[in-house]
């Protein structure tokens, strides 16, 4: 099953995602600017940071994360729109050097910004769109 149109364009449109970590039963969550990338089947959310971060040092101790993505500008209720999702946090560094080729064959110019090429796996999404009804939800989840 794939990750539905709707879901994959508000992704592509989207530039920042909220990702949060679990260690110690204390939760972290961090903004980052990020881009969507599908490669092979599977669906990544990419973005560059340092990995002295709290949510980086995190994420290497406990790879399954979750967060949101909010649309760039303010909407009405009747137009709102988000998702929801779960990940893995890649940890792998050939599959991670894979991705990283990626995302500057995509994104070029983030050569020039400090930090790591990082991506987090999708494993379920959750869409909450209200153009097409009141609390509508796409739900999707990883084959597996």
């Amino acid at each position: 099953m794939s990750l539905q149109a709707k879901v994959i364009t508000f992704l592509q449109e989207a530039k920042v995602l909220t990702y949060c970590t679990v260690v110690d039963d204390q939760p972290h969550c961090a903004p980052c600017y990020f881009s969507f990338l599908e490669e092979d089947g599977q669906y990544y959310l990419l973005f560059k940071s340092s990995e002295e971060t709290q949510h980086i040092q995190e994420a290497l101790i406990n790879p399954k994360v979750a967060g949101s993505v909010l649309p760039n500008r303010k909407m009405e209720v009747s137009s709102n729109q988000g998702v929801q999702f779960k990940g893995k946090f890649i940890l792998e560094e050939e599959e991670r050097m894979k991705l990283k080729k990626a995302y500057y064959a995509k994104f070029s110019y983030a050569r020039a910004v400090p930090g790591e090429v990082w991506a987090i796996e999708l494993i379920e999404t959750k869409m909450t769109d209200n153009t097409l009804g009141f609390g509508k939800k796409l739900k999707w989840v990883k084959n597996n």
